[in-house]
């Protein structure tokens, strides 16, 4: 049986310029390439890349008045019955810039018809949950949305992943939603910036699993960029995947392959934790290797036939 995840969260348009590399402040660079336009966002991201390694996706997100998401995203196994629209916001915008010296990225959004993704609206479209494994959210819609969708997930049994990104700083980050979340997955910044305390070593990631712990979170899961995967559960379980070697060209999409390609192997007792993330490992690292959001993001055979660099 195919697996099935719901996504619950944001959808842009991703404006993004390609720079030599990342300016100074008050400087001035020149680009020799003008601005595209493609579709992202940490829901739409994380949603295709559950899709193209396998399993089905069924998104919950709002967009603009009239805005056609299927035109623009045709993928097997997406499923987009789901989608809402906004009568009076436009659809959410990135502004992305890549270096091209490293991939890196810095990228400010406009939340458009993102912030008007309610809890009712996640009511009325509740049967995506129905027979999930997991429930996944992400920090770019309204933080009540998404309490309120992981309690209608649990009320069904349905196991909850919180991707805690964009992260506000520790003071106004929504502790209480640690609660609800059975796993949470963020990077080795956004945990520093939650959990105040630095990640260096392997001590650190796991006095950050602990930060977790007591909040009622039952698996944590910390990415470390070119360094790989931490893991580590309430039980007391851990695991470390190390990231495959890669020349990185554009990492924008790189935390939302990981996810959606983990939640698209992970089954909901967490007894192939390890084979998940080395799955999720390789997808990534296929990622960082390509430019832009979802054309990087790979297939499913692609992925199987990197999975044996991992270690």
């Amino acid at each position: 049986m195919v697996k099935k995840v719901a996504i619950i969260g944001s959808t842009n348009l991703d404006r993004v310029t390609r720079v030599p590399r990342l300016a100074n402040s008050g400087e001035t660079l020149s680009t020799p390439q003008h601005q595209e336009e493609v579709m992202g966002g940490k829901g739409l991201n994380q949603a295709v890349a559950v899709a193209r390694s396998g399993s089905q996706a069924n998104f919950i997100t709002k967009v603009g008045a009239g805005f056609d998401l299927a035109a623009r995203v045709d993928e097997e196994n997406l499923n987009l019955e789901y989608v809402l629209h906004s009568e009076d916001a436009e659809t959410g915008q990135a502004y992305i810039t890549v270096s091209k010296a490293t991939g890196d990225n810095i990228i400010y959004v406009y939340e458009g018809a993102n912030g008007q993704l309610s809890a009712k609206d996640v009511w009325n479209q509740r049967t995506a949950l129905t027979e999930a494994d997991f429930c996944l959210a992400q920090l770019e819609i309204p933080l009540e949305t998404v309490s309120s969708a992981f309690k209608m997930a649990h009320d069904q049994g349905v196991m909850t992943v919180l991707n805690t990104a964009p992260v506000p700083d520790q003071e106004n980050f929504p502790h209480e939603l640690l609660a609800e979340s059975d796993l949470v997955i963020p990077n080795e910044h956004e945990a520093e910036l939650i959990t105040n305390i630095p990640v260096t070593d392997r001590d650190s990631l796991i006095q950050n699993a602990e930060f977790f712990f007591a909040a009622g979170v039952k698996h944590v899961l910390i990415t470390l960029g070119d360094r790989g995967a931490f893991y580590k559960s309430v039980t007391g379980k851990e695991v470390m995947v190390n990231a495959i070697k890669t020349t990185a060209i554009d990492t924008t999409a790189a935390g939302d392959t990981f996810i959606g390609a983990l939640l698209s192997r992970l089954t909901p007792d967490f007894d192939n934790i390890e084979g998940a993330i080395k799955f999720a490992v390789a997808a990534s690292s296929l990622t960082v290797a390509q430019p832009g959001a979802l054309p990087s993001i790979p297939k499913e055979a692609d992925i199987l036939a990197q999975l044996p660099k991992t270690n």
